[in-house]
Formats: C-alpha cells, sequence, structure tokens
C-alpha cells in the first residue's frame, strides 16, 4: 500500500499547483506595486483619432442640396444599408469593400471626377475636408460629404473561445469589448501577457498587454483600432495537461487512482 499512498501524495500535490487560481483570470485588478484605481473613480483619457493607411477601404457619400430635398439625408435605399451589414457579418469584411474606396500604396484614393486625393496618415475629418475642397472645384451647389470606415476590423487568435475575424459597426470599441464579441477567453488563457498587433502609417508594432491590471483603463490600447490582432497564448497548465479547475482535477485524481488499483489488482 505504501506505494499507493505516495501516488495518492503525488496526485495531491499536482492537483494544489496545477489548478488555476482566480487571480490569474479576474479582469481589472488593482495590481501590487501600481497605483490603485478605486471603484467609481472618474478616468479620463483622449482617444487617439485613427489615421487612414495603405488598404484601408473609405465609404465616400455626397450629397448636394437636390439629393437631399429628395432622399433625405441618407441617399441609400434602407434595404442596401442591411445588405451590406448582413454581409459584414457574415464573412468578416469590410462592408465597403464592393462599394468604397481604398487607399493605395501611394496613399491615394482615386475617385470619380476629381481623380486621385492623398488620404494616408490622414484622419477620417481630415480626408473628408480635402475631398470636399477638391469637389467644390467641380459642383457649384451646396455639398455634404461623408468619410467613413466600414467599422471596426479586427481579429481574435489563439485562447478565445470564438476565435475569428471580426467586424464590429461602431466607431470605437473597447479591447474588452472586442473579447466580448469573440466569445470571452478560455479559462487557460494567459490574461496577464496578451500580444496586440497594431498597424500604424509606417508600419507594424507589437504591444504587451496585461488584462489583469486596472491600470490598462488608462493606457493608450484600451480602445482598439481598426486592423488590430489579438493573440493569447494559453497558461503552462494547458500544456501539462492538468485540470482547468477543482473539479477536473478532482476527476483526474479519481481516475488515477482507479487506473493504479486495477493494475494492482492484476498484479496480484
Amino acid at each position: 500500500m505504501f506505494p499507493l499512498k505516495r501516488l495518492l501524495f503525488f496526485l495531491l500535490l499536482l492537483t494544489i499547483s496545477s489548478c488555476i487560481s482566480n487571480e490569474k483570470i479576474i479582469y481589472l485588478q488593482n495590481q501590487d506595486g501600481n497605483a490603485g484605481i478605486a471603484d467609481g473613480e472618474l478616468i479620463t483619457y483622449k482617444i487617439p483619432e485613427y489615421r487612414l493607411q495603405y488598404n484601408d477601404i473609405i465609404d465616400v457619400n455626397v450629397q448636394t442640396v437636390d439629393d437631399m430635398a429628395q432622399f433625405g439625408f441618407n441617399n441609400r435605399p434602407p434595404q442596401v444599408n442591411a445588405q451590406m451589414g448582413n454581409v459584414s457579418s457574415q464573412s468578416g469584411g469590410d462592408i465597403y469593400y464592393m462599394t468604397g474606396y481604398t487607399v493605395d500604396e501611394k496613399g491615394n484614393v482615386r475617385l470619380p471626377i476629381v481623380g486621385e486625393v492623398y488620404v494616408r496618415n490622414k484622419t477620417l475629418d481630415e480626408a473628408r475636408v480635402d475631398i470636399e475642397q477638391r469637389l467644390r472645384g467641380f459642383v457649384k451647389s451646396e455639398l455634404y460629404v461623408k468619410v467613413k470606415l466600414g467599422g471596426v476590423r479586427y481579429s481574435a487568435l489563439g485562447e478565445f473561445k470564438r476565435p475569428g475575424k471580426y467586424v464590429v459597426l461602431q466607431d470605437r470599441m473597447t479591447i474588452f469589448e472586442a473579447i466580448a464579441n469573440a466569445g470571452d477567453l478560455t479559462t487557460v488563457a494567459k490574461r496577464s501577457d496578451v500580444l496586440l498587433i497594431r498597424q500604424y502609417p509606417e508600419g507594424t508594432k507589437l504591444h504587451r498587454i496585461d488584462l489583469l491590471d486596472r491600470q490598462i483603463v488608462e493606457s493608450p490600447f484600451y480602445f482598439i483600432q481598426p486592423n488590430d490582432q489579438l493573440y493569447v497564448e494559453p497558461m503552462k497548465v494547458r500544456e501539462a495537461g492538468t485540470g482547468e479547475n477543482t473539479a477536473q482535477s478532482l476527476a483526474l485524481i479519481f481516475s488515477g487512482i482507479s487506473a493504479m488499483a486495477l493494475i494492482l489488482n492484476l498484479i496480484k
């Protein structure tokens, strides 16, 4: 029986060491060594404006006074907007892929009548002003120009419950909204070391993010930007093949005991 007792002791130690503690999965904790953020405390931040990059697709909507009188503020039929939204949600692509204008490698978009307009590294509002100024050379009546991206497009890779490519039809989105949209993270996801791959006009940068730390709310990575990629690695507990929680670990122990008892009976 002595070997069996040793086996039980070993399995007990394995269970204690392999269970994932709450400290490794609870978001937005006040971490030791950092200034705490109290519940209810007002957190101010400046949301960085997105600047257009190569391969972005923008929608340029131009209306004159006559257009508004005939069609109202929206010169697209409602069913067309609904169809575009359905295609986007199903494919994870840009809703303006078929109707919008792509920023080429030189930073230009090619528009009807006005030709090429340089928009790279400009905000949507700056691009709108430039396009409107170019159009006024051809249109003498009052103009209304609207420039938009096809929502926030991002990718969720690794330990997500629903990894994939997503498009959210809104102008801004937090990293926790992006995670929730992908079904949240799995229990074994390494929340303290999330890799954010972000595109900039001059290239790509890799950032490491700690979702357990409440300080992330004050960081420049709290808001997702178009074309962001989130990659989450698994913890070591998955590599070891042990249970994610106490119930699973106990189940492994009882399975091990049953297997050992069967082997001992066969030996006798």
